[in-house]
């Protein structure tokens, strides 16, 4: 556990951690208060809930870069400052809205929401040194599963015990709360050295958006997509069995495991590469449906491909930061927030529709090959890359 100290001893590290652990909660929770205030709240159903879900998930991915792009350009604050009233205008407001008017409040919200999912790992670049990132962005992994863990509960209990309402309130107020901390706070998103020689000029986006940097991105929404796919399947699988009710102890168990395989992987001087992890991780969830008719076979079958889900999500954030330059960074860090916000749209309804028309074990399995199609994109982008680079290195005239 040498190197968790090393990186947590670093000046500033700590309180980034802790920060952005909470900023990340209002944003873990906002798709479940949304999911109670349309479908509760509203009663219009879960089909109209999905809907919102979708307008408002398109909205973040198509923010995520804006805003990391502004954060290159004008600074962190800044940015700060328009989506924190932007969203909390959304939450605060919200729940006084009809359906129609909510779906499009909800456009603007994602656009708008406060991007504290990418601002620890534009953090971590700048705070931390290159051989300490994979243990920076495994503590980050792991922080973000115990977010996913907290938030979304927090917002059932506070719909459930008060009201739908009352959530949404809750909603803006946690926002205004967190954003205004990390205002104060303003964690530095470029290294000292790094301000020193900035120029100003804007960093070409040809010069690092490039196949290796795409195959990350790629990777990045692939293993969202197997998470987002692998929990309608487990809902499915314990549902069909008349199990549902165990569902809480199944992902409490597949998240706390893979918390563990991210610190695993942190405390590793050397690790398999991104294509490996992705790859392994899709294998490891085609098999999964096959433990069938008890929670805890399930239970049992997911620890093989639980134990890779941080790592491979950290493994994305360590060569996001790797690949993309110091002004560029922002921009960057927004892609791979969008990938993984892809990634989670495309593979719910993927695996549940293939759920609907045939069982939850295919389901298990359409998310596992759809990660090993990933793996392999991602493996041709990089020979892609690679024979490019071949090519473009000059043969040396033999001299007579």
């Amino acid at each position: 556990m040498q190197l968790y100290r090393q990186t947590l001893a670093l000046p500033g590290v700590r309180t980034l951690m802790v920060l952005i652990f909470f900023a990340r909660v209002p944003a873990t929770a906002g798709g479940m208060v949304l999911t109670l205030q349309v479908a509760v709240g509203l009663e219009h159903g879960y089909g109209a809930a999905g809907t919102a879900g979708a307008v408002v998930t398109v909205g973040m991915a198509l923010g995520a870069s804006v805003m990391g792009r502004l954060i290159d350009r004008f600074g962190l604050r800044l940015v700060l400052v328009i989506t924190m009233v932007g969203e909390a205008l959304f939450w605060g407001f919200g729940s006084q809205l009809s359906y129609g008017a909510l779906l499009v409040a909800g456009a603007l919200g994602g656009f708008l929401e406060l991007p504290a999912m990418s601002i620890g790992r534009q953090a971590i670049a700048a705070l931390v040194p290159t051989e300490l990132r994979r243990t920076a962005y495994s503590m980050d992994s792991v922080s973000t599963e115990l977010s996913f863990m907290v938030g979304p509960a927090i917002a059932v209990l506070i719909a459930t015990q008060f009201s739908t309402v009352t959530a949404m309130y809750a909603m803006a107020v946690a926002i205004v709360a967190v954003g205004s901390a990390l205002l104060v706070v303003n964690p530095a998103v470029r290294s000292a050295e790094e301000r020193a020689t900035d120029t100003g000029e804007r960093v070409p986006r040809r010069t690092w958006l490039r196949p290796r940097m795409v195959a990350v991105l790629v990777i990045a929404a692939g293993a969202v997509f197997i998470l987002a796919g692998t929990e309608v399947a487990i809902v499915a699988e314990l549902r069909s069995t008349d199990q549902l009710a165990y569902t809480g102890l199944v992902v409490a168990v597949w998240s706390a495991v893979s918390a563990t395989g991210g610190i695993v992987y942190g405390a590793l001087s050397r690790a398999p590469g991104q294509v490996t992890l992705m790859a392994l991780l899709g294998l490891l969830t085609i098999p999964i449906g096959l433990a069938s008719g008890s929670w805890w076979l399930l239970a049992l079958a997911l620890v093989p491909a639980s134990a890779l889900c941080a790592p491979t999500i950290a493994a994305t954030g360590e060569e996001v930061s790797r690949l993309a330059p110091a002004g560029a960074r922002g921009e960057a860090t927004g892609m791979q927030s969008s990938a993984f916000t892809l990634g989670a749209a495309a593979g719910a309804p993927l695996v549940g529709f293939v759920v609907d028309h045939s069982s939850p074990a295919w389901g298990f399995a359409v998310a596992g090959v759809g990660g090993v199609a990933v793996a392999a994109a991602a493996a041709l982008l990089i020979a892609r890359q690679r024979r490019t680079a071949r090519l473009a290195v000059p043969v040396p005239q033999r001299v007579p």
